[in-house]
């Protein structure tokens, strides 16, 4: 785990108290892209799948503003894109 996925990690943590999320690092899937390193090492696109009570009652936008305000460094100091899948504990989710 590299440190952008580290600093993402530890946001979540602390400030949503998630019921379960993942942080997955998708970078190698988006070698020779725009905004990732050509041969896909890096830490450039992540995909974000978060369970939190906060989310109870937020519109799925709200929601994308949310994780988009509480991630605005990593998003402004490297991080080129970020897929966000957020739900509130009483949705079912795919993953």
């Amino acid at each position: 785990m590299g440190p952008l996925e580290e600093r993402i990690t530890r946001k979540i943590q602390e400030q949503l108290s998630p019921t379960r999320f993942e942080v997955i690092n998708e970078s190698h899937l988006h070698a020779g892209h725009q905004g990732g390193a050509m041969d896909g090492t890096g830490e450039t696109h992540f995909r974000v799948r978060v369970i939190a009570a906060s989310f109870t009652g937020m519109s799925r936008v709200d929601r994308h503003r949310a994780l988009n305000e509480l991630l605005a460094d990593e998003l402004a100091g490297g991080v080129h894109a970020l897929a966000l899948e957020p739900a509130a504990p009483s949705e079912n989710v795919r993953w």
